[in-house]
């Protein structure tokens, strides 16, 4: 039988790969909200770090904050984390929402490479989809600040980790908790291959992974820079996620409220545009490097003037709190070894103090053709590769992210609105979102996400635990079901959870290697049906217990988790629903 769009809606929320999220993109903030309610952030305000944080600026506490993930999360894209699927399951899974054409235009599993960017680097082999072959794909699921957090207990990993929308969504939650940054000036956006928020604080701010870039440093030339510039570069915003609602560049219906999405619009395209100045045009140079053979620098050597390939002067930055565009420039020259000059200038080379001069004079402006055609005149008296720097220059100064295009769309309202502020306790919060469950779809799929089962039906998360966790299935295909049993039952009685009713899923349990008695049963259970899918299997839970039937056969482990008493039919359900 068919899967109502509910099921799949609501264990999606439990599984949070990239494509569902895809799919549904209501799921990045039923992520955010699930954040927002655990315990885990909350208790980061205890940390001596966030002393009086308070009494900050906006951008001290943003600043501090980064910091603070910095020091303990790590970036994560071990493809074989969360295991492996295929296209067609996939496509056979989503057949009803989605056709393959329409994931092709944005989904890097699903043939997106972006434009030339994606294809000069060959996209798979950048993200290591390469050595997947044929229709395998692999599982990109995001992680809660939990799963986060469980990345400890992973050989290699000394601290937290997680993927880009994983710590997209840990940054949004720990600036509304710990930053007081309101809900309503947090962004989340999408792009087929990244993650990352905008913050409209002052002139705005991008959180890139575990990096903040403010719009500085965004123009300012740097490899860190060049790296988070990439997306809005060279993909196009796929989702765009609000405290109001969302819009997807696919979907016809979105909820975000056009006076918020008008505003984000201005505010991001004002946030990557700059005039070209003197001090951008150095940033350029340091970011194209390809242009710096068409400049030298003058600088006086005991009086006299001398001259330097603009190259040599960028490469003695690197290791120097000196640079070539501040005011720190005559320290860096000054430290160059004076046989690296030359007394007369060099041939076709335009010397980079008179075009600093030209543009200071002239206020050139990007976005005009007769600016830019002004600007290859000069730079082509010294360098015939003027046409292409200047384009870059002007590329460099300017990038038009490629938002969903709101004429397309069709507004409605998803829900009433939030109404989160940064003064709750934890308390308040979790009454509010009690409160609006009923009334607001996304509040309600936040509850399967944070995997809260004595707050939700149970069988989405087990739909999920049953049928998307293929790395313990794999890991332990070579070991029979009794030594499944012995090694299962000898791991650590430690949810990654803190609290009851939260459940991790089987592959979060052998990842981690750890697990409440539910959690282990769960995993065991996915493990026999996946075996056996004939076989009679059910759970039942009681007070501090729960038991694994399986046939006639009883396994019993014991549970801290306070799940309300019932029994889980689970071969019967899972049967009856495929």
């Amino acid at each position: 039988m068919a899967r109502s769009r509910e099921l799949e809606l609501r264990s999606s929320a439990v599984t949070l790969s990239d494509m569902e999220v895809f799919i549904f993109p209501q799921l990045m903030y039923s992520l955010l909200l699930a954040n927002l309610m655990s315990p885990r952030i909350w208790r980061w305000r205890e940390d001596p770090w966030f002393d009086r944080i308070e009494r900050a600026k906006p951008y001290r506490r943003i600043n501090r904050l980064k910091q603070f993930i910095m020091d303990h999360y790590v970036f994560n894209l071990d493809l074989d984390t969360w295991g492996l699927t295929t296209k067609d399951k996939e496509l056979e899974r989503f057949r009803d929402f989605i056709d393959e054409d329409t994931l092709a235009q944005s989904n890097a599993l699903f043939g997106y490479e972006g434009d030339k960017y994606y294809f000069s680097i060959d996209i798979r082999t950048h993200f290591g989809l390469d050595k997947y072959e044929g229709n395998v794909i692999p599982y990109w699921k995001t992680e809660t600040v939990e799963a986060m957090d469980a990345f400890e207990f992973k050989p290699a990993y000394a601290s937290g980790a997680g993927e880009c929308v994983s710590l997209a969504a840990l940054y949004a939650a720990a600036l509304f908790i710990v930053a007081r940054i309101p809900l309503e000036d947090i962004y989340l956006m999408a792009t087929p291959l990244h993650s990352q928020n905008y913050i409209d604080i002052g002139e705005g701010i991008l959180t890139n992974n575990r990096r903040l870039l403010t719009k500085a440093m965004w123009f300012n030339g740097t490899a860190l820079s060049a790296q988070a510039r990439r997306a809005l570069e060279n993909e196009r915003v796929t989702i765009v996620a609000h405290d109001t609602g969302y819009i997807h560049a696919v979907h016809e219906e979105a909820t975000i409220d056009p006076g918020a999405y008008r505003r984000f619009s201005e505010r991001i395209r004002a946030f990557l545009k700059t005039p070209i100045t003197e001090e951008i045009l150095v940033n350029f140079l340091r970011h194209h490097r390809e242009t710096q053979s068409c400049f030298q620098v003058r600088w006086p050597v005991h009086g006299t003037d001398h001259y330097i390939a603009a190259e040599r002067a960028f490469s003695y930055e690197h290791g120097s709190p000196f640079r070539l565009n501040d005011s720190t420039r005559a320290k860096l020259l000054d430290d160059i070894d004076e046989e690296e000059y030359q007394t007369a200038p060099l041939p076709e080379r335009l010397v980079l103090n008179d075009f600093e001069v030209f543009i200071r004079e002239s206020q050139i402006d990007c976005d005009k053709p007769e600016d830019r055609q002004r600007l290859k005149d000069v730079l082509g008296q010294g360098c015939e590769r003027a046409g292409i720097a200047i384009d870059a220059l002007a590329a460099f100064c300017h990038v038009d992210p490629r938002l969903p295009d709101p004429a397309e769309k069709r507004f409605v309202k998803e829900g009433e609105p939030l109404g989160l502020r940064p003064d709750m306790s934890r308390e308040q919060l979790l009454n509010r979102l009690e409160e609006l469950r009923s009334r607001h779809p996304v509040v309600d799929l936040a509850f399967y996400s944070y995997r809260d089962l004595n707050r939700t039906d149970p069988w989405p998360f087990l739909v999920a635990a049953l049928e998307r966790n293929p790395v313990s299935l794999e890991e332990m295909r070579d070991l029979s079901y009794a030594e499944v049993i012995g090694l299962v039952s000898e791991m650590p009685d430690q949810s990654i959870y803190d609290e009851e009713g939260r459940l991790a899923q089987p592959d979060e349990v052998w990842n981690y290697g750890r697990g409440d008695g539910v959690e282990k049963a769960i995993l065991l259970a996915n493990i026999l049906l996946e075996r056996r899918p004939e076989v009679q299997i059910a759970l039942k839970v009681e007070p501090g217990i729960v038991r694994l039937i399986a046939d006639n056969d009883v396994l019993e482990f014991a549970s801290t988790k306070g799940i309300k008493p019932q029994v889980w039919p689970l071969g019967e359900w899972l049967r009856t629903s495929t």
